[in-house]
């Protein structure tokens, strides 16, 4: 297909409209990180991006957990003790699967703003949590792909029965007494 003749996209992966057609007035998919809007139709390297978008999220975990290795492993030859240490532990293992949990649920409910920024240090903390998340959603669909479905499917069915045309004058109906 040549460029010419190939539908032309903005920088998120949605068609723009042809020249001369009336313009879109309906609800637009809203891009997902990683995937723009090709989570809609499951075209533009769909597959390959979620591939990516997996492969990605597991070696950025396998290297992060790598490093928090190398500052156990600080801890251990500083000598803070076996409290420090069991404690370091054990907020890195409630941390991480808070975060987990976290980005999991945000996967199919919009979270609330001031809990989102109330867990912010923790999410920070576990990490490692938010980004196994995103590789066990990746396995299945884009992450948030649900989500973003459902809230764009109701989008258009309002948006259909607000715009469909109604049948006959209704100043001629019949007022019921």
């Amino acid at each position: 297909m040549s460029d010419e003749n190939r539908p032309a996209r903005d920088e998120t992966g949605t068609r723009a409209d042809p020249a001369g057609s009336p313009p879109n007035t309906g609800p637009r998919p809203e891009p997902l990180r990683f995937f723009g809007t090709t989570w809609v139709e499951h075209d533009g390297g769909y597959a390959l991006r979620r591939a990516g978008a997996a492969a990605g999220s597991l070696a950025a975990a396998a290297g992060s957990c790598l490093v928090l290795r190398f500052a156990w492993e600080g801890l251990r030859i500083a000598g803070t003790g076996t409290f420090v240490n069991v404690l370091v532990g054990a907020m890195f293992a409630v941390c991480t699967a808070l975060a987990f949990r976290h980005t999991w649920d945000g996967f199919t409910e919009r979270p609330a703003p001031d809990r989102e920024s109330s867990l912010r240090g923790l999410l920070a903390i576990g990490f490692v949590g938010s980004l196994l998340a995103y590789f066990l959603r990746s396995l299945t669909e884009a992450p948030g792909e649900r989500l973003h479905r459902t809230e764009y499917e109701t989008a258009r069915a309002r948006h259909a029965a607000r715009t469909t045309r109604r049948t006959g004058n209704p100043s001629k109906r019949r007022r019921r007494s």
